[in-house]
């Protein structure tokens, strides 16, 4: 089966389905799939509070696991979807295993490398770029972390107001 372009709805769907699993850890809902010639090699979440692990990002989990199912670090024919723009770390990630594409949903305006606040994916610099395509299923992935962050600001306001009736 060959990649076509007409298949990053799918698959970013499969990404999507991966960042709920995160969300029902109370995992910030961000996933990954990571492809090779038309198929799922590998998929991930975040896991950064269940491991106490600040480089359990989705983006470098999918990349992990790929590298040990294929017994190789050169990803040069995958395609990654991430449902969040990559940051620093997932980018520099995706360089170094020579990813071809990277397809994402939603902007990072606070840590996005592949174009919002720098595109390290493209930056002739360095020996590897990545072919970047953002916005797909945009509104579909902000809309999962809005959601995720509306949850945890109202929790800790009822927290809160639990602190100040019992005080009185």
């Amino acid at each position: 089966m060959t990649f076509e372009y007409d298949d990053d709805e799918y698959f970013m769907k499969e990404a999507i389905k991966e960042a709920k699993k995160a969300e029902e850890l109370d995992e910030v809902p961000i996933g990954a799939v990571l492809v090779i010639d038309g198929k799922i090699v590998s998929r991930a979440h975040n896991l950064r509070e269940s491991e106490q692990n600040a480089v359990a990002h989705a983006e470098l989990l999918a990349i992990d696991q790929a590298c040990r199912e294929l017994g190789s670090w050169r990803l040069e024919e995958a395609v990654l979807y991430v449902t969040l723009e990559p940051c620093p770390m997932c980018s520099g990630a995706i360089i170094l295993s020579r990813v071809k594409r990277v397809v994402y949903g939603a902007e990072d305006p606070k840590g996005g490398c592949a174009g919002t606040l720098m595109n390290l994916l493209q930056d002739e610099r360095f020996n590897h770029q990545s072919e970047v395509s953002k916005g797909v299923m945009e509104t579909e992935c902000g809309q999962l972390l809005s959601d995720f962050f509306r949850k945890i600001r109202d929790r800790k306001k009822r927290e809160k107001q639990a602190r100040k009736e019992k005080d009185l």
